[in-house]
């Protein structure tokens, strides 16, 4: 079953947010995962905690696909071009097939 990771990301430095993405993302495609969402326009509908911040929608073939993406060598190193470039919040979810 599909697996998603949601992230809300409130961009401090968009030049070095810049490098972080062109860095991570070749890693998300090397693990079978795609971009849904990436932060293009947004509209909150209801009660948003997250006014203002992008979101990210990633999608993996299963829970441990994800989690092999997020620990790996090669997005750890990636993940070190995000420091001071803001905050975000990863967030991983099972799909539902209902």
């Amino acid at each position: 079953m599909s697996a998603y990771i949601v992230v809300r990301v409130d961009v401090t430095d968009a030049e070095k947010w810049k490098e972080y993405a062109a860095a991570a993302g070749p890693v998300v495609a090397r693990f079978g995962g795609k971009y849904l969402a990436r932060g293009g326009e947004m509209a909150d509908l209801e009660n948003s905690e997250d006014e203002g911040k992008r979101v990210v929608v990633l999608q993996f073939a299963d829970m441990e696909t994800a989690k092999a993406w997020y620990n790996s060598d090669e997005y750890q190193a990636a993940k070190t071009l995000r420091e001071g470039a803001g905050h975000a919040r990863f967030t991983l979810v099972d799909g539902y097939e209902g």
